[in-house]
């Protein structure tokens, strides 16, 4: 691979996905305002802040490839964000129980030297079990959720939340959609195997 990989991401969870890969690559935090604009749909903030991510670390890397990814938690309209606390992750988890979410991922990755931009957006319908005060508990003391879109860290304890998910990429639900990184790194002139 000639081009240097970039992951616009502080994610642990993001940056162990693309190691997956077997790729060199550098992490870069993006510090980019995450604020929806008005009336801005919720897939369309995801798709929106994945290419904003990768382009404002693409100052630092002008000849790079930079990937690009946020993630949403999305149900019956109401956007599920990081919930910060852990009275706001209870808050979360009651809304979520017993009901289907769509953990929508945007992805980009952005040629820094050409200023091309793959978007895409890869949704997982996860559905939540019904849930009781003492597994939510159990669960937030766990595993402290609080950086995680709706307070569901699956990758961990998480999984036992779920009743199902739905996905055409079993890694977008982590937040790095691997299977559609690795078309994007094709188009780019990377080939990954």
């Amino acid at each position: 691979m000639t081009k240097k990989l970039v992951l616009a991401s502080t994610s642990p969870y993001r940056r162990e996905l693309l190691t997956r890969l077997g790729l060199p690559f550098e992490t870069v935090d993006p510090q980019t305002d995450e604020a929806p604009l008005p009336g801005e749909a919720p897939e369309a903030l995801a798709l929106r802040l994945s290419e904003a991510k990768a382009r404002a670390v693409a100052q630092q890397f002008p000849d790079a490839l930079i990937i690009g990814s946020d993630q949403l938690a999305v149900m019956d309209g109401q956007v599920f964000g990081k919930p910060g606390t852990h009275a706001r992750a209870v808050e979360q988890l009651h809304s979520l129980s017993g009901g289907t979410v769509n953990f929508f991922t945007g992805l980009c990755l952005f040629n820094a030297a050409t200023d091309h931009a793959q978007v895409k957006g890869v949704p997982t319908l996860v559905t939540f079990r019904s849930l009781t005060d003492q597994e939510i508990e159990n669960y937030l003391q766990r595993e402290q959720p609080y950086q995680c879109a709706g307070a569901a860290k699956v990758e961990n304890l998480g999984i036992a939340l779920l009743d199902h998910c739905q996905s055409d990429d079993p890694t977008a639900l982590i937040g790095l959609p691997l299977i559609a990184l690795c078309t994007m790194l094709r188009a780019a002139g990377v080939e990954v195997l």
